[in-house]
């Protein structure tokens, strides 16, 4: 519950970030003693948080039930995430490769068990709003673990979010493997029924994979068999997101 090795300062960091991730996760709004329950802390020390939180624009308070929601800095932080990773710079190429497909593309770096979509239709750059996805059912999070040496399909929580996510970290473990043996992911239906997703790693100019680049579609629209087209064609597509966003002074 607490950490206890943590100097005290860096405690009440950890914790303030984890009550903001609580909205991430839990959210659009909270009270204290849902926050206390959900990070295992006093209601009163919820309280301390969360007022620390609002008094720096991260938190708003609703004055009518006292409960509360993610505030301006947050969206704000989006927004400056938006600038500084050059994201705005892709935005032609994002419309081309959707035209191309007649797909949603959507680009995703990894945040600990979970993938972020920082471009496209879920991610709005005005108000800083990104989509988070678990790794485990997601062709974007397939591609973010299969290329990462120190991924452990064993340390994650695998939950079942449709009938098709996989469950099982053997499982996850082949499909990993055979994600790097062709050069892309796909996700028939894990994360939302009736959805389909391919996606193809970007990388760096020392080659790690640093991003994913995925092709969204409703199932109907989108046929198991177009998935190898669809991967060429985002692979095709690649280096320029690359130029753009990974290694740019080139």
């Amino acid at each position: 519950m607490e950490e206890e090795s943590r100097p005290a300062g860096s405690q009440a960091v950890v914790r303030a970030l984890r009550v903001l991730h609580c909205f991430r996760d839990h959210g659009p709004e909270l009270g204290a003693t849902d926050i206390a329950r959900l990070l295992d802390l006093r209601t009163s020390t919820a309280h301390r948080l969360a007022r620390t939180l609002v008094s720096e624009g991260f938190l708003e308070q609703d004055a009518a039930t006292s409960r509360y929601r993610l505030g301006a800095a947050v969206a704000e932080l989006g927004r400056a995430l938006y600038r500084h990773r050059g994201l705005y710079r892709i935005e032609p190429l994002m419309e081309s490769l959707a035209e191309a497909t007649g797909t949603r593309p959507g680009l995703a770096i990894r945040s600990g068990s979970r993938a972020v979509v920082i471009a496209g239709e879920a991610v709005d750059p005005e108000a800083g709003l990104s989509l988070y996805i678990p790794l485990h059912a997601s062709a974007m999070g397939k591609v973010l673990l299969a290329w990462d040496p120190a991924a452990d399909p064993s340390r994650l929580e695998l939950e079942p979010l449709t009938a098709g996510t996989i469950t099982d970290p053997d499982r996850l473990r082949a499909e990993l493997e055979r994600v790097r043996a062709r050069g892309y992911a796909v996700n028939d239906g894990e994360f939302a029924e009736h959805k389909r997703t391919v996606a193809v790693p970007l990388v760096d100019a020392v080659g790690q994979v640093r991003m994913a680049l995925a092709l969204r579609a409703d199932a109907a629209e989108l046929p198991v068999e177009r998935f190898p087209e669809l991967a060429r064609t985002a692979q095709d597509f690649a280096p320029a997101f690359q130029r753009l966003l990974l290694h740019p002074a080139e």
